[in-house]
């Protein structure tokens, strides 16, 4: 198979794709990441996840405390400690609300774990302190195995409920140790975009799996990279270096392919990556010196910087369009660091083993 060059930052760095050779790599895990709060929304809101009643100290899973890690690093919720729970309530009619209002918690979940016919089985609740009004009721079978994907699924329904905004606790994000100058699927999985030097430049393709048929796409003498394909996938994001340094664009698959240029703000913007509700692109940008993530209002062309450090990478968006991922430098090394979208709050993970990058956010698991 040919080998094509591809550049993933215009005049900063080159990376190789084999084209063809190897569309999807399994890289094995070898170390968990460690996550970080490096600042947090100020107003996060105060909730109560009280430990699930039926479970035994030596649970291999404690539901509430990973329901309250889980809500506690989406940055948007303060869960309150356990040990300053004056009681612990397993079930809704067993709540005093009265208590809960001087712990100044603004929402409480109880819950507990219970053996049914197939196994056993997940009550939870979740209730306004003020009010004392029940906002969600569940049971979940479960097994002792799944009970961490459980906890999870529990962390995923009471951030939907409270905020409008589907919880992403139960997907995963995928991490290599390299660059790794990967395709971009279409969205109807049929398509790939790609980057090829077939003359000596750099520009965008399409290729169709089911009849192999390589079409191209840009023919600019500039560098075009960093495909990302538009929502309806009729037309692709791309970086280009045409107008004299690294920025976005935008052409349309067919007729003339004129490519629109997004980006003004800043003398560099790169790696596009398309939010799930397709309103925004992630992408890096030069900002004050640094190399920053931000993200770009396609309807307004408004640049909004998110992070502050001076090496961040490769965004990815989490499926809800809440938070975003991306590669950055911790003390040297390759690190993984999230933001919130609107940038209200950061927070840094980081591996025991060698350096990480390139993260990409998993779609929401089928139910």
């Amino acid at each position: 198979m040919k080998s094509e060059s591809v550049r993933s930052r215009p005049g900063a760095r080159w990376v190789t794709f084999t084209m063809l050779a190897a569309l999807v790599v399994a890289f094995p895990v070898q170390a968990q990441l460690r996550l970080d709060i490096t600042e947090g929304v100020r107003d996060a809101v105060p909730i109560a996840v009280v430990p699930f009643g039926g479970q035994a100290a030596s649970a291999a899973t404690d539901v509430a405390a990973v329901v309250a890690n889980d809500l506690k690093l989406s940055g948007r919720f303060a869960p309150l400690e356990r040990a300053d729970m004056v009681t612990r309530p397993a079930s809704g009619d067993a709540i005093r609300f009265q208590d809960w209002r001087l712990l100044k918690s603004d929402f409480i979940v109880v819950g507990r774990v219970e053996p049914d016919a197939a196994g056993s089985a997940v009550t939870f609740e979740l209730f306004n302190v003020q009010t004392g009004q029940p906002l969600l009721t569940q049971r979940l079978p479960a097994t002792e195995r799944g009970m961490r994907a459980i906890a999870h699924r529990i962390a995923d329904l009471v951030f939907e409920r409270l905020t409008g905004i589907a919880g992403a606790f139960s997907t995963r994000v995928a991490y290599v140790s390299a660059c790794s100058a990967a395709p971009a699927w279409s969205p109807d999985g049929k398509s790939l975009a790609l980057t090829l030097s077939r003359d000596g430049n750099l520009d965008i393709y399409t290729l169709e799996l089911a009849s192999q048929t390589l079409s191209r796409v840009t023919s600019d003498s500039a560098i075009d990279t960093e495909p990302e394909w538009a929502q309806n996938g009729g037309s692709l994001y791309f970086t280009s270096d045409r107008a004299g340094s690294a920025q976005v664009y935008q052409v349309t698959l067919g007729g003339a392919r004129e490519a629109q240029r997004l980006t003004f703000t800043n003398s560099y913007n790169a790696r596009p990556r398309l939010s799930p509700d397709g309103e925004s692109l992630a992408m890096v940008t030069l900002d004050r010196g640094g190399y920053r993530i931000a993200t770009l209002d396609l309807k307004t062309r408004n640049l909004r910087v998110l992070t502050d450090a001076t090496q961040d990478e490769s965004p990815s968006f989490a499926p809800n369009g809440a938070v975003i991922i991306y590669a950055t430098k911790t003390r040297g090394r390759g690190s993984l660091a999230m933001v919130s979208s609107d940038g209200r709050f950061q927070q840094r993970l980081s591996s025991e083993l060698g350096d990480v990058r390139e993260p990409v956010w998993s779609p929401f698991p089928r139910r």
